[in-house]
């Protein structure tokens, strides 16, 4: 029996760089996916158990059509795993500009709140479920020059504690995941004289979230959980 049989996860940033890799784990495990992104298609993963939902997170209302629509189809949602953010940096704080930090919170903050915000309630009728966000080591350890990205990923391990605090009365835990540099093909493009064999592999990164969403990874919660790779 697979761990997540008969659970249907929410993934954002289902295509992405790491995305795919959490989509293929959580379909091996046995879980119905309903994947999100912009331009998402059932096509982009050919497996009986995927679903693709396209969709712009940019707004409470979007949020809650995305989960109403799960709802219907699916009648639950036993995981959200909220993958999708975005990078900027190289340049410090006084230097960064209003767009830049609104670009920032949008993608790796405001996103994962109308998402939380919207899923909690079904959760809550549930009396289940997980709650998962990618975050990042910068969030707890942050660098110069990447002020809006570090902070908008703080905000990010703060949301997801907080929810955890809210609602441990009804067997929803809450977690963030806290990865170093990913070996990614954006990455290696990105810094293409680094050492790749140190950076975390994103296959890493998906296997915990599988455990996590599982029924024996249920008493984590409130977690920032670092995945280091060989950069400890």
């Amino acid at each position: 029996m697979n761990p997540l049989d008969g659970k249907t996860a929410l993934i954002t940033g289902a295509k992405g760089g790491l995305g795919s890799f959490v989509t293929e784990a959580f379909l091996a495990a046995g879980a119905r996916v309903v994947g999100v992104s912009r331009s998402i298609r059932d096509s982009d993963f050919s497996h009986p158990l995927f679903a693709a939902m396209p969709a712009e997170l940019s707004g409470g209302e979007a949020a809650r059509k995305l989960v109403d629509s799960v709802v219907a189809r699916f009648q639950r949602i036993d995981a959200l795993i909220h993958v999708m953010g975005g990078f900027a940096g190289g340049v410090r704080v006084d230097e960064t500009d209003d767009a830049t930090l609104d670009r920032m919170l949008d993608q790796n903050y405001r996103s994962a709140f109308f998402l939380a915000r919207a899923v909690i309630p079904q959760m809550r009728r549930q009396n289940d479920g997980r709650i998962l966000a990618v975050a990042s080591r910068q969030a707890v350890e942050p660098m110069a020059m990447v002020g809006a990205y570090s902070a908008s990923k703080a905000a990010l391990v703060s949301l997801i504690h907080t929810i955890a605090l809210e609602n441990r009365e009804h067997r929803i835990s809450a977690n963030t995941i806290l990865p170093g540099t990913m070996d990614t093909p954006a990455n290696r493009a990105a810094m293409p004289k680094e050492d790749f064999a140190r950076w975390v592999r994103p296959g890493d990164v998906a296997a915990l979230l599988v455990h996590l969403a599982s029924d024996p990874g249920s008493g984590v919660t409130g977690a920032a959980i670092g995945v280091y790779g060989r950069q400890v």
